[in-house]
């Protein structure tokens, strides 16, 4: 996960221009009542796509759905629907699959978008570690899964999943040399990846999480965004000759209620990169790339 490249997608043609996608193509976005969830739903409602907001909170969800139609103006002309979806809890997870199926039964496109940390802007207190990767890593992978079978087989156009990740995950935030070359590997797996975190956890309980060369920022969202780049990385490559294209965003220090308002652009910013990121035309839609933040684009091997 070095940044070595640059990537042209942000200077392409306007979405519009390149559309592939039509009403029927259904997407889904996850942590979507606020922040870069609900900006993103709105770039692709506004598209023209069919989009699932999910949200831990039903109020809040719907009153999301509520605000969505009333800046749109026509909110008939949104193709726009909620369901209640806490990624940290696996009973939640099996009850919206099977909801989503009964009522649509194929999906297009998954953003992987819910996350969690409990640290101010310069804390480092892995307090709710356990929450923090059962939420931002264990969540997103029970939740892909679950809607493996359902991702649409099509000849002319790709399924895809993009998560939305963050730098702090990078490898080159690893201190510990032998994890480093594990994670690396060619030939990583999900047991691996699972026995790295189940590692962590041991050292937050033991108390030694410090001194094993884990990430120094943020620590536990950092191995957990590291542990989701991972998983990615792995199903990039086993479902690559399958339609399914896996790909990760970070999009940077974004103005977002995780990050307390802080942050060197907006939400809407973020959700513009991701939006185009997800709607890429089948022919330039790459597959295990991890990109960063925005203009010209860095991207780079998971």
């Amino acid at each position: 996960m070095e940044v070595k490249e640059h990537d042209p997608f942000l200077s392409s043609p306007p979405l519009s221009s390149s559309r592939w996608w039509s009403k029927e193509t259904v997407a889904i976005v996850t942590g979507a009542n606020k922040g870069i969830g609900f900006s993103l739903v709105k770039r692709l409602a506004d598209s023209g796509l069919t989009v699932i907001l999910t949200a831990r909170d039903v109020e809040r969800g719907y009153k999301a759905i509520e605000q969505l139609r009333n800046e749109h103006g026509d909110g008939d002309d949104l193709h726009l629907h909620f369901y209640r979806l806490d990624v940290s809890d696996p009973a939640s997870i099996k009850a919206f699959v099977s909801q989503f199926e009964k009522d649509f039964g194929v999906l297009d496109i998954l953003v992987n978008n819910a996350a969690v940390s409990f640290n101010e802007i310069h804390e480092n207190s892995v307090e709710h570690a356990e929450i923090v990767i059962k939420t931002n890593f264990y969540g997103p992978k029970l939740l892909i899964e679950a809607l493996l079978p359902m991702f649409r087989q099509s000849t002319s156009a790709c399924s895809r999943i993009l998560n939305i990740t963050s730098r702090l995950g990078s490898i080159n935030k690893m201190r510990n040399s032998k994890m480093k070359e594990m994670v690396l590997s060619e030939n990583l797996s999900e047991e691996q990846i699972e026995w790295m975190v189940n590692l962590f956890i041991e050292n937050v309980k033991k108390g030694t999480w410090k001194s094993q060369g884990w990430p120094e920022i943020w620590t536990d969202y950092a191995v957990s965004k590291l542990a989701l780049n991972a998983y990615s990385r792995v199903l990039a490559t086993r479902y690559k000759d399958c339609g399914l294209r896996v790909n990760c965003f970070c999009p940077g220090f974004t103005q977002t209620s995780m990050t307390r308002g802080k942050g060197t652009h907006t939400a809407t910013d973020a959700a513009e990169v991701g939006a185009r990121l997800a709607l890429l035309p089948p022919h330039q839609l790459p597959t295990g790339k991890f990109y960063i933040g925005f203009s010209p684009g860095i991207v780079s091997k998971l």
